[in-house]
């Protein structure tokens, strides 16, 4: 082969790292329980016509890589073709060396389509795209032949409370796949009384989803009860919150029903009364997980739509957000103690998107641990811009020293597209890398089983114990 860059030891430095990742990792199944993949894309089973559609739309990591390499923005989010796009993101390739966007691209033609003999780049291209959209056009690739194809065991997608979950539900009915998709709570939207416009819309939207007036606080209350307990009939066993901070500031009842009536007829809400509604939603959306035993997921951090320009021209999710610098600690420790002194502190799982965080989340979460769950408080997978081998590397660093990463629960995709799923290989060679340069330097013991067993653990048997699903043990 001409490009042996993709080999079977790929990443693994060390002889001890090779033997943990092909003995003990590799055919681990995939609990992928936090991703946004579109359910009515495999409800309906989708077919790509070709690997522009599955591979560059939508995805804002490429689009943002493209844009640094001098592509202007018809290629990324614009009306060119899908042949024109492909081959301005071949030519950026080459350019991405120290970069992870070379490993996952290179992973996934390894992987999905075959394509280890060669990089990607112009001189590539033509062959390159005609074998991907062969491999297309067969049976197995269609997004629950990707999924098959991954050794994935169960997914949860990120639904919104007003959504029908009509998808999940038609997958749920199909026995001929065996995949479990299941939804998961992500109720950001009824907590942005910042935007009154959208929020009034999307109102009447939950209004009608629920089946509830809302007229007042009383009213969103028994409308979000209501979709909680739908979703939980459906399999939810996890919630989301995508969040700037923690919100836990001070607040009274007349203060946030007063808030939520402004924002309710299009008024503005005053920063004050809008961290206080946010606060007040997310202790009460915290109390309804821990009420049906269900994990919660903060997601924090980010500074999004820093591009105003650009935010007006292509909208949201589009490549222009950044990390962000928001206070984490104080208010993150008000939330889960009041929920602790309540005995109201479900399972929980802490994202941080800025690495100065990382030994912040590591100790935060030791102050709440109860010894009812083995690692119930989770300092979650690198997210975003730290799903990368030095993100990876740092998280796992600061898991081991300040916490017990045994008990972690591994990766997820979070991602849109059916091609992510080597983002758990990437995750388990970064990990089995860890493991076996410790074991040759003799700082953790020479014990291939002893070891072994804890990457079995991270890679599939912690996750699939913790979320409480019913899940096949690994072979």
């Amino acid at each position: 082969m001409k490009n042996v860059f993709i080999h079977d030891d790929f990443m693994l430095g060390t002889p001890q790292a090779a033997r943990l990742y092909h003995d003990y990792a590799k055919a681990m199944p995939i609990v992928d329980y936090h991703c946004h993949l579109p359910p009515a894309q495999v409800a309906c089973d989708q077919r790509w016509e070709n690997i522009t559609r599955i591979w560059l739309a939508g995805d804002h990591y490429k689009w943002r890589a493209m844009r640094g390499n001098g592509v202007a923005e018809k290629y990324c989010t614009g009306d060119a073709g899908d042949r024109e796009k492909f081959a301005k993101w071949a030519a950026t390739v080459p350019r991405l060396l120290r970069n992870p966007l070379y490993h996952w691209t290179h992973l996934e033609l390894a992987r999905y389509f075959g394509i280890a003999d060669r990089l990607l780049g112009p001189d590539t291209e033509q062959g390159i795209w005609d074998e991907c959209n062969a491999r297309l056009a067969e049976p197995g690739f269609s997004a629950r032949g990707l999924m098959r194809r991954s050794n994935v065991v169960l997914a949860c997608t990120t639904d919104d409370p007003a959504d029908s979950l009509e998808h999940h539900a038609a997958v749920a009915r199909d026995p001929s796949f065996e995949t479990r998709v299941l939804p998961a709570w992500r109720p950001d939207k009824a907590m942005a009384v910042e935007a009154p416009a959208a929020y009034r819309a999307y109102m009447d939207k939950l209004e009608q989803a629920a089946g509830v007036e809302i007229r007042d606080i009383d009213g969103l209350r028994e409308a979000l009860a209501k979709r909680h307990d739908f979703f939980h009939s459906m399999g939810c066993r996890l919630s989301d919150h995508g969040l700037e901070t923690i919100h836990a500031a001070r607040y009274t009842e007349k203060q946030i029903a007063s808030a939520f009536r402004t924002a309710r007829s299009g008024g503005a809400v005053d920063a004050g009364d809008a961290a206080a509604f946010k606060s007040a939603m997310l202790y009460e959306f915290a109390v309804m997980d821990a009420e049906k035993g269900w994990t919660q997921q903060y997601h924090f951090g980010v500074l999004r739509n820093n591009n105003s320009r650009m935010f007006a021209a292509v909208g949201p999710d589009t490549g222009f957000d950044s990390i962000g610098d928001f206070e984490i600690a104080g208010p993150m420790s008000r939330l889960f103690d009041r929920l602790d002194s309540e005995g109201r502190l479900a399972r929980t799982i802490l994202y941080n998107i800025n690495p100065r965080d990382n030994e912040l989340v590591a100790t935060m979460c030791g102050n709440f641990q109860d010894g009812s769950v083995p690692g119930k408080i989770q300092f979650g997978s690198g997210w975003w811009f730290l799903d990368q081998k030095d993100g990876m590397e740092r998280q796992i660093e600061a898991l081991s020293q300040l916490g017990i990463l045994s008990r972690f629960v591994g990766m997820l995709t979070d991602s849109r597209s059916f091609l992510s799923y080597t983002r758990h290989e990437y995750f388990r060679r970064i990990l089995c890398n860890i493991l076996g340069r410790d074991m040759a330097q003799g700082l953790i013991p020479s014990d291939m089983d002893l070891v072994g067993d804890m990457v079995k653990d991270i890679c599939y048997r912690n996750a699939a114990g913790y979320f409480g699903f019913d899940l096949p043990a690994d072979s």
